[in-house]
């Protein structure tokens, strides 16, 4: 049976589960429930009541048993979930890193076959093989694998042999950035005022897709002209800009739609959009306008440094906007920048 958890905020969390009757009962039972089915998603406030009620629900329904004879084997994958689950909570981190590391470490401990006081380096190297050769994993996706493998095995179990394996080296790919003329078509393509707002804001203001889920109206501040961006990444508040034009929209749009809370609402008023409803809306005028480039909606804030640098804008400035922690960050976009290169005159021009 195959569970997928996903975290779409910090104050929310959802299950992607096959279609069981006793699952399900037991999901409905959890206070403050919610289907999407468009998504075919369950969400649920993210407490700790509601995290025990769903893991049970879960657990005492998988057919863990038919995988594995050893019973001390599922009460070992019970025991790590509550476990991880709760030093994320002691150690503050965010509700999405938490969930991301009890999924890979129940990956493993699939892969391993044996209980958490068992494992070896061996197992951990083995694991990280079948990902990047079975999987096709990414460096990216190696190192979360690594991370959440560290904190279970290392931070809590104290196992300092986790620490010797070596993290994979990242791929050094330079991010997609799109031209001025590409954004302005990609969001006159939008289907509507809020897709075109959405699509606006994320550009105009550096915004990641995470930060325009939980984008309220009281984040705006008109007479200062700034967005002001709460627990963003690493829990860090922040400001960034806000243009003349997505003020006139914003107001226009605040009249006509009337959001409560959210700036920007789901399906059900009281509820904020997913993150996958924005990627959707971008991937749809993306493949409307006929931009052919390998975008995601990540490459509106890639190109609002991009273009900010491009207009002589200092990069330690960039940097604020965007809430990097370091600066090599931000110095990435030095690389596509295309404001030295084309005052380069082509050797091949001269023959």
């Amino acid at each position: 049976m195959s569970i997928a958890i996903k975290a779409y905020a910090s104050n929310e969390f959802s299950l992607s589960v096959p279609f069981d009757r006793n699952i399900i009962q037991g999901l409905k039972s959890v206070s403050g429930y919610r289907w999407n089915a468009d998504e075919k998603l369950w969400s649920f406030p993210d407490t700790q009541n509601n995290l025990d009620i769903v893991l049970k629900t879960i657990y005492e329904n998988c057919a863990f048993e038919n995988q594995v004879e050893d019973q001390s084997f599922i009460d070992d994958l019970k025991s790590m979930s509550s476990i991880i689950l709760m030093e994320i909570r002691i150690r503050s981190y965010s509700g999405r890193t938490g969930k991301i590391y009890v999924q890979y470490n129940e990956d493993f401990l699939k892969y391993a076959n044996k209980n958490a006081d068992r494992i070896e380096q061996e197992d951990v190297t083995g694991f990280l093989n079948h990902l990047a050769v079975e999987k096709n994993a990414a460096a990216s996706t190696l190192n979360c694998a690594m991370n959440a493998l560290r904190f279970y095995y290392g931070k809590v179990l104290k196992k300092k042999f986790i620490f010797d394996i070596p993290r994979a080296k990242k791929d050094k790919k330079l991010p997609v950035v799109l031209s001025k003329e590409e954004v302005k078509r990609l969001i006159d393509t939008a289907h509507n005022d809020k897709h075109r707002l959405i699509l606006s804001i994320a550009y105009s203001a550096g915004l990641r897709v995470s930060e325009i889920v939980n984008f309220k109206i009281s984040d705006i501040d008109f007479d200062r002209k700034i967005i002001n961006i709460k627990a963003a990444k690493g829990k860090k508040d922040r400001t960034s800009l806000l243009s003349e034009k997505i003020q006139k929209q914003i107001l226009m749009y605040l009249k006509t739609y009337k959001p409560d809370v959210w700036l920007f609402e789901g399906a059900e008023k009281k509820n904020k959009i997913t993150v996958r409803t924005v990627q959707k809306i971008f991937e749809h005028s993306l493949n409307e306008c006929g931009i052919k480039k390998s975008a995601g909606i990540h490459s509106l804030r890639h190109s609002f440094a991009t273009h900010l640098l491009e207009a002589g804008t200092d990069l330690r400035i960039i940097q604020e906007l965007l809430g990097h922690a370091s600066s090599k960050t931000t110095e990435i976009y030095t690389h596509v920048s295309t404001r030295i290169i084309q005052n380069v005159r082509s050797p091949l021009d001269d023959l």
